[in-house]
Order: structure tokens, then sequence, then C-alpha cells
């Protein structure tokens, strides 16, 4: 981890998606940050989402994988401890489509991911946790987009090899990206 950056934001390959290093402040009882402060993120250009839920998610083993979700909703996402290998991928229609970024979060770095856009992530160290904030609440009815994590067109270099990773039944078995229906524009 990182100490003493300061904060900023980084926009990225895919539109919308904006990458943020976050001070974290330690000395020999551990470390500190603000996650989340709205005035300061907004400030430097994250847009103001308004979330409404925070979820976690706590990841035992190294190479722990899911994804690629896209959901009609934005999130931060960050890690509060542990270190983790993101994907994005571009699912909305458009010229961006299929288009992706990488990048390793811990808790110096966050990332914003816009509605429609797909997220996944690998684990890089054992006890991991994984949160971020949504502006909607989950329901069955809501559009949602998957893809394959080993899907060849976007083809995701993965630091462990999904042959070795920890995945869901359900994540394997999500479309290629031939086969996905993009999300529409709002």
């Amino acid at each position: 981890m990182d100490f003493g950056k300061e904060l900023s934001a980084h926009e990225t390959t895919i539109s919308g998606l904006m990458l943020f290093d976050i001070p974290v402040h330690g000395d020999n009882r551990g470390w500190f940050k603000e996650n989340w402060q709205r005035e300061k993120m907004v400030a430097i250009g994250l847009p103001d989402f308004e979330p409404v839920q925070n979820n976690i998610s706590f990841n035992r083993s190294v190479g722990t994988t899911r994804g690629i979700h896209a959901e009609p909703w934005d999130k931060f996402i960050s890690v509060a401890t542990g270190r983790v290998f993101g994907a994005w991928v571009d699912l909305r229609e458009g010229d961006g489509f299929g288009r992706v970024f990488t990048a390793e979060i811990d808790p110096s770095r966050a990332i914003f991911v816009p509605r429609g856009v797909g997220n996944a992530f690998q684990t890089l160290e054992a006890d991991t946790a994984y949160s971020y904030l949504v502006n909607d609440h989950w329901t069955p009815e809501a559009e949602y987009t998957f893809l394959n994590l080993a899907d060849e067109t976007v083809a995701v270099p993965w630091p462990i090899s999904l042959d070795s990773a920890e995945l869901s039944q359900k994540d394997r078995d999500h479309p290629r990206l031939d086969t996905v229906r993009p999300i529409t524009s709002r």
C-alpha cells in the first residue's frame, strides 16, 4: 500500500470509468483513510451519484475471482483490506462496447464504475475485503448483463490462471461477448 498519496482522479480508457488515489495515513498502530467524502470527491470530478447502499465482499483465498457483471447502477469500489486485480469491460451499447481496463486496487486506490460497465476482480491477497457503494437497490427485474471471465475477445490478463482460481459455476457459465446484449442508454 502506498502511504502519502494526494486525493486525485484519473480518467481511464473506458468513458466514465474513473480511477482514484486515496490518501492513507499510517503509523505503528496501522492505518486510516477517508474512503468516501462526497464534497471532496465531487470537487475532483466524481459524479454526484448519491449512493444508497454499501456492500462488502469478503474473500478468504488468493485467486478468488468474481464477475464480469454489469448492473443498472453506478458503483464506487474500494478495498478495506487486501489487494485485487480489477478488470472492467464496457458492456454499454455504443463505440466503446468490449473495451477493457485493468488496475490493481489496494486501500490507497478506488474506482468509480458507471452503470453498464462490467466489473470483475481477482484477489491477490488472502482475507481481502472488497467494498462498494451503489446508487440503487438490487431487484430481480433490473437489466443485468454478464460476460464470461475467460472471454477470448476481451482477453482479460488475469494474473492467476482461471483454471487455478476460485470461481462460482454461475460466473464460469456467463456468455461470450458475441452473444452479450449491451446495456441500453438511460
